[in-house]
């Protein structure tokens, strides 16, 4: 019988170590390549936990917190001492909700216990004792069943309503100090590891927790405040709860009556309620107002948002034409270079910012202008007697990755601009400790559209998205709070519709591509959403610039 396995974690250097060990250990050999402690591994292509025990030899990848896999269990792992020490300073009554992501950090509040900074101070303090214990922290295998009956006895109702939904037959659960609780993906083998994170009181029972991220590893950054950003995210979360609908087993309630229609309804009437406020702020300036600047994160719905604005405002009697910003790339052979050396299709230098400018000055001199039209194949801009030229009350609508950046249109007063941020806020959450991420709900989005519109595979999509984030990171989130207004384009019954589109694509990325871990994980997020038909999505719906069949594009009916 064999006693012994082989590590392969670099082609150069396999370990040989007992069969039955624990991944924990194992990793322990592995340290010294890494600069922060290692918080999970790759296992023949499956993403786990450390308290895995490897009974065969295997290829393993490890990862830190300065990962993508490793920092999402560092979040979650300190969402569970959140948990654990709110509980021993308030009392099991107490109940943290972990609400939204926010600023390199989540937005959390806590019912049954009236809090200010003195005692967010004490809580810190708290999670920071249990970090220093360095405790140990279970996983258990549990029925479904067994785990419903459990939080409903504990009073966690909507943790235990959620996996009435759920078809799993087991689920994981983890224990921490006596404390059993559920979290969608693994967490820590222990609390030493998280030992960089930072509380901040915001208001009444709020606060952000703050940790490392991918792009900053090293350090927990100082929280910044986005006021705007912060309001949308309780404006809509308030109007959620108005409406029923706190979290996905309030959805999948309504969904398993066959009630959705009138949620799709609601849904689109509050995200088109957005867009009419907006439209009513531009006509109150509209003397001054010459350009409509949206800008947004990847799959944010830019396209549909900025169509139909441009149809509010004409019906509040404003002439509108639209500039696209890509029709001003420089020619492919003049594109910037990352750091890697290759083509930085997303940095503001690969725009012809001085062309561009030239021609908007010229457009609102009342000049007729000549517009490019960028030929993407051949990599160049193109002409085709595009002519435009504007009367004086006219107004300009640009969208594109760099509208919110003064840099963009430098020649351009900023009185005249007005600058709107889109992003679809993700306000549902799985229960009380399970977010789900905007950057999700943007994925999903987008891997449904670039199989449709595109040809992209899931995997190709999952493949882009690193720098797709790494873009957004340093050209779009730096500038969102340069705005006179944010639409929410998330819409509560979305994940629902997205589902029976995009969990064929996922579970076609094969086994060995390196991208199936992220399909596996989306794959068991959406498990936890009943599926919903897609007939009564009204054709001017943002979710049909990434189904299909949007009035706005004929392309996709």
């Amino acid at each position: 019988m064999e006693k012994e396995i082989v590590i392969k974690y670099k082609e150069t250097d396999p370990r040989t170590f007992k069969k039955g060990t624990c991944l924990y250990e194992i990793s322990k050999s592995y340290q010294s390549y890494f600069n922060y402690p290692i918080i999970a591994a790759k296992v023949n292509n499956d993403i786990v936990g450390l308290n895995e025990i490897i009974t065969k030899s295997s290829e393993v990848s490890f990862y830190d917190r300065s990962s993508y896999h490793g920092n999402s269990i560092y979040s979650r792992t300190l969402q569970f001492i959140l948990v654990v020490a709110v509980s021993e300073l308030y009392g099991p009554d107490a109940e943290v909700i972990i609400e939204h992501s926010i600023d390199k950090g989540f937005y959390c509040e806590i019912v049954g216990s009236e809090m200010n900074a003195s005692k967010i101070e004490d809580l810190k303090k708290a999670m920071q004792n249990l970090v220093s214990e360095d405790l140990r922290i279970d996983k258990l295998s549990v029925s479904r069943l067994e785990a419903m009956e459990y939080f409903y006895k504990k009073g966690k109702k909507d943790k235990a309503r959620v996996l009435k939904y759920t078809t799993n037959t087991y689920i994981s659960m983890h224990k921490l100090k006596g404390i059993y609780d559920y979290f969608y993906g693994d967490l820590a083998y222990d609390t030493g590891v998280i030992d960089e994170f930072e509380l901040t009181y915001i208001k009444d029972n709020g606060f952000v927790v703050s940790y490392p991220d991918v792009y900053n590893p090293e350090c927990t950054l100082e929280y910044k405040h986005h006021e705007s950003l912060f309001n949308k995210f309780l404006d809509y979360t308030g109007w959620a709860k108005n409406i029923g609908v706190s979290n996905v087993a309030d959805l999948n309630h309504i969904v398993s009556r066959g009630k959705y229609g009138n949620l799709i309804r609601l849904s689109e009437a509050y995200y088109n309620s957005q867009l009419s406020n907006i439209s009513e702020q531009i006509v109150a300036k509209r003397d001054k107002i010459k350009l409509i600047l949206i800008a947004g994160p990847s799959s944010s719905g830019k396209t549909t948002s900025s169509k139909k604005l441009e149809i509010y405002l004409q019906s509040r009697g404003i002439k509108t034409h639209r500039i696209s910003v890509d029709d001003y790339f420089k020619d492919r052979v003049d594109t910037p270079l990352n750091e890697h050396g290759e083509p930085d299709f997303e940095s503001l230098n690969a725009i012809d910012v001085t062309m561009f400018n030239k021609d908007l000055t010229k457009l609102l001199d009342g000049e007729k202008v000549l517009l490019p039209e960028y030929n993407f194949i051949l990599g160049k801009k193109e002409y085709h007697k595009n002519f435009l030229q504007i009367k004086e009350n006219d107004v300009i609508i640009i969208e594109g990755l760099h509208c919110l950046n003064d840099d963009l249109t430098p020649a351009i007063e900023r009185e005249c601009k007005f600058k709107i941020y889109l992003s679809p806020l993700t306000q549902l959450n799985i229960d009380p400790h399970n977010r789900i991420h905007t950057s999700d709900t943007r994925k999903l989005r987008r891997i449904v559209r670039d199989n449709k519109f595109r040809g992209y595979s899931a995997a190709e999509t999952l493949k882009m998205w690193k720098n797709i984030r790494a873009g957004e990171e340093k050209y779009i989130f730096p500038y969102q709070d340069e705005n006179d207004a944010i639409i929410n384009s998330a819409l509560l019954y979305e994940l629902g519709v997205l589902k029976t589109y995009v969990e064929p694509l996922l579970y076609a990325v094969k086994e060995s591509d390196h991208n199936y871990p992220e399909a596996i994980r989306l794959i068991n997020l959406l498990r936890n959403f009943l599926p919903i038909p897609s007939e009564e999505v009204p054709p001017d719906s943002i979710l049909r610039e990434f189904i299909g069949h949007s009035c706005f594009n004929d392309k996709s009916v």
